[in-house]
């Protein structure tokens, strides 16, 4: 995987949409000249049809793993100063929205949340059950990273702690079960190997369960990854960031990939595009008016045509809303 050029090992997911969504927003900004945060940067998919489609654009792509940024920006080179990356957590959108220059306009945030096509397809990084590879599963794994790996992480965790994680982030129904297993099983050997915890997975749970619902590791890997990389804590901190960091007219896109990145999203989205105003108040005052508009009525799907050029699609949701100025809010 590692001598393919970036374009030939990603497809972007919904990224017509999600371009089309990101460029109108980009022709609201009037005089200013728009840029778009693409906040999880990857291999740059998304942020090269974005350059691609809207010549007026700039694009700013946050990444924490330095492996992508590298990568990314070799594919966007050609774009000159109209692509800048910097290496952060997406949660510090308020940080990288202060570095806009003068005469730029914020016009849109983009997330495509969940693990990347790099991080999936390089098995060193140990996100993979069905790779044996180091147990690692952090999105920064370069040297300076001071975040725990999946190995240090079920070192030390508690056996409740460990079954809340996979009955949470991975809606495993055995979670107790593989819990207990893992503890047992790090007291006598250290889990170092994802070969190691597929298999002590692959034995806790019931063979009945594992006819169907695929490799029977799938939701438990899943679990330990958001754990390790605290993806949910971050998602909320984040979404607020970038609706308040927008311009006026300005986009929050955000594709999910399970239940629990899309309920963050449209809970967050839902209490800025509704009034918060008390039941039976006679006027509704400014500071009770949404400050958003949805620009997509709930959640869209991917096109039967995108699951079949990527399979990885499937699972995705599509919401994205609009900042309402304050004009548009006093008329609604």
């Amino acid at each position: 995987m590692a001598d393919r050029a970036p374009a030939d090992r990603h497809v972007p997911v919904m990224r017509d949409a999600c371009i089309s969504l990101l460029s109108q927003a980009a022709q609201r900004m009037q005089e200013a000249t728009p840029v778009v945060i693409d906040a999880t940067l990857g291999m740059g998919g998304h942020t090269e049809a974005l350059l691609e489609a809207d010549p007026a654009v700039t694009v700013i792509g946050i990444d924490r793993d330095p492996q992508a940024l590298q990568l990314a920006g070799q594919r966007l080179a050609g774009y000159g100063d109209r692509f800048r990356s910097v290496r952060a957590v997406y949660d510090e959108i308020d940080e990288v929205a202060q570095t806009l220059k003068p005469g730029e306009a914020l016009a849109g945030v983009l997330f495509d949340l969940g693990v990347s096509s790099l991080q999936l397809d390089e098995a060193e990084r140990g996100f993979a059950y069905s790779y044996d590879a180091p147990l690692d599963m952090r999105m920064d794994s370069s040297v300076d990273s001071e975040d725990p790996t999946a190995a240090e992480l079920l070192a030390v965790i508690s056996e409740p702690e460990l079954k809340r994680i996979l009955s949470q982030y991975g809606e495993e129904r055995f979670s107790g079960r593989i819990a207990s297993a893992i503890v047992r099983a790090r007291a006598n050997t250290p889990l170092t190997t994802t070969a190691q915890l597929a298999e002590i997975i692959d034995a806790a749970v019931p063979a009945a369960a594992k006819r169907t619902g695929g490799h029977p590791a799938k939701r438990s890997f899943q679990a330990i990854r958001i754990a390790v990389n605290q993806e949910l804590e971050v998602l909320e901190r984040a979404i607020p960031a970038a609706m308040d960091a927008v311009a006026e007219a300005g986009a929050v896109v955000v594709l999910s990939y399970h239940s629990l990145e899309d309920r963050i999203v449209k809970r967050t989205f839902t209490a800025r595009t509704k009034s918060s105003a008390p039941a039976g108040l006679p006027v509704e005052l400014e500071e009770h008016r949404p400050t958003f508009r949805q620009l997509i009525r709930g959640a869209h799907p991917p096109e039967p045509r995108e699951i079949a050029e990527n399979p990885r699609a499937a699972s995705a949701k599509l919401r994205a809303v609009e900042k309402i100025t304050p004009m548009a809010r006093s008329t609604s």
